[in-house]
Order: C-alpha cells, then sequence, then structure tokens
C-alpha cells in the first residue's frame, strides 16, 4: 500500500536551516506530483511547495527564495531544503501525493482536495 514517512524536522534558531525528507512507497514515485504542506496551532493547513511529475515546482509566496523541494526519483524521496528559517516557519509539516489526476493534469498544486494520501508530519520548531 502506498506510505509516505516524512523525516527530519527539528528545532532551529531563526536563520538556521533543515532538510526535510519524505519517504514514499508502494506506487511508481516518479509519475506523480507531490507536495509539502505545513500546519500551525489553530491555524489551516496551506501549501508551502509542490513539485510536478515534470518536476515543474510551485512555492508559497511566504518562502520563495527560502524553500526548495526537489525529488529523488530512484530512491523514491521528496525533500524540502528550508534556509533561512523564521518562526513564523514553526509548524507540523506534511508530504502529500496525488495518485488519481491524469497524466495530462500534474503540474504542481496547492490544492489540499487533490492530494490523496498524506504522511504522519514532521515537526519544525523555529526559536527567535
Amino acid at each position: 500500500q502506498v506510505q509516505l514517512v516524512e523525516s527530519g524536522g527539528g528545532s532551529v534558531y531563526t536563520g538556521g536551516s533543515l532538510r526535510l525528507s519524505c519517504a514514499a512507497s508502494g506506487y511508481t514515485f516518479s509519475r506523480y506530483r507531490m507536495g509539502w504542506f505545513r500546519q500551525a496551532p489553530g491555524k489551516e493547513r496551506e501549501g508551502v511547495a509542490a513539485i510536478g511529475s515534470d518536476d515543474s515546482t510551485s512555492y508559497a509566496d511566504s518562502v520563495k527564495g527560502r524553500f526548495t523541494i526537489s525529488k529523488d526519483n530512484a530512491n523514491k524521496i521528496l525533500y524540502l531544503q528550508m534556509n533561512s528559517l523564521k518562526p513564523e516557519d514553526a509548524a507540523m509539516y506534511y508530504c502529500a501525493a496525488d495518485l488519481n489526476s491524469p497524466w495530462w493534469a500534474r503540474g504542481p498544486t496547492f490544492a489540499r482536495d487533490l492530494y490523496d494520501y498524506w504522511g504522519q508530519g514532521t515537526q519544525v520548531t523555529v526559536s527567535s
């Protein structure tokens, strides 16, 4: 079955960096789009970065220039490199996969309803 397992979260100071990983299994990793989302206490889950099946990418305005999403298709791992972290980046981070959209509609997206598989999350804390 499909599984997504995040890792790499932790506690850093403002300006620090973290790299999140999402190990995928149970499907042909390279064929589908994926995304990173985050949810802070009391807030809605929001899209942070997304990558299409063609490796095109999209970023939330709040993280552009600081975060980078990438894929290792051979090892089935999705990454999120986070630099220059700010206290407002603190949240639970989730990776997600969309395995249902047709091949012609697999560009990066932040539409949560289109993602049908989610990981359990990894916590990121940023202290000032």
